[in-house]
């Protein structure tokens, strides 16, 4: 794994961390595929929860734009440049693919495409420093990530084009009352609050943890007969689980 990300396993935990402190942890190709490597490391060992979160003062001013300014000038570059372009959409896939929660703590300034692939995460958890802004728009670009379908989804169609229309910033405390984030804590609690979700999200169910994600990312779109059946599988498939059989009994026995 490339030093610009890292990724470590602690039991059934990963952690996934943006490391480009100094340059205020900047998304550039081998950024964005290293980052894709490490979810798809985290799912194939299998964890149930991944904290992702970024060392430095921000968690990320979105792409590097100095740097996707060169692959567009550049006629001999602009294979790589859509490869840049894709590598976005590639990230979400990795993310939304992966069988466990991800739960990301922010701070600092998340802008732009540096916020929009945090849509894939399961769970955002704000320290009170943090300044979110889709500028797109105003530089002429488009978005990415899927945030067009996952925006709307979670914050609701109107709050989704006032946030990329406008293209305004807006708070940790903003963030919460849309609903885009879960929480927000003060910037010194923000590790120590992950890590207690964290810890709380393997207690649970480690399948019934999987199907509840793949559930509600796949079931929106679905007629309500499609999600009965879905679940109907869900509910017999960790019915016959020894997890359950073993919670259930010390349930019964206490």
């Amino acid at each position: 794994m490339e030093n610009n990300i890292l990724y470590k396993k602690q039991g059934d935990i990963g952690k996934i961390t943006l490391n480009k402190p100094d340059q205020n942890n900047t998304l550039d190709l081998e950024t964005i595929t290293s980052l894709t490597a490490a979810f798809d490391e985290s799912s194939q060992n299998d964890d149930i929860c991944v904290i992702y979160s970024a060392k430095g003062k921000h968690f990320t001013v979105g792409a590097d734009l100095k740097y996707g300014y060169e692959l567009l000038t550049s006629p001999d570059r602009m294979d790589e440049a859509v490869e840049f372009l894709e590598s976005w959409q590639v990230l979400t896939r990795a993310m939304l693919n992966h069988s466990g929660i991800i739960i990301t703590g922010l701070h600092g300034w998340v802008i732009g495409g540096g916020f929009e692939h945090l849509l894939g995460c399961d769970l955002r958890i704000a320290a009170t420093d943090t300044k979110i802004m889709l500028p797109e728009l105003g530089v002429g670009l488009f978005f990415s990530n899927a945030s067009t379908k996952l925006l709307p989804r979670i914050i609701g169609e109107g709050r989704a084009k006032e946030l990329m229309i406008l293209g305004k910033e807006i708070s940790a405390d903003v963030a919460l009352k849309y609903g885009l984030v879960n929480e927000i804590c003060k910037p010194q609690s923000l590790n120590r609050i992950l890590k207690k979700t964290a810890n709380s999200i393997i207690q649970k169910g480690h399948l019934a943890l999987k199907y509840t994600k793949k559930l509600l990312n796949e079931n929106y779109d679905m007629d309500i007969e499609g999600v009965l059946g879905r679940e109907s599988i869900a509910m017999i498939t960790t019915g016959k689980s020894e997890t359950l059989k073993e919670r259930l009994k010390k349930f019964v026995e206490h």
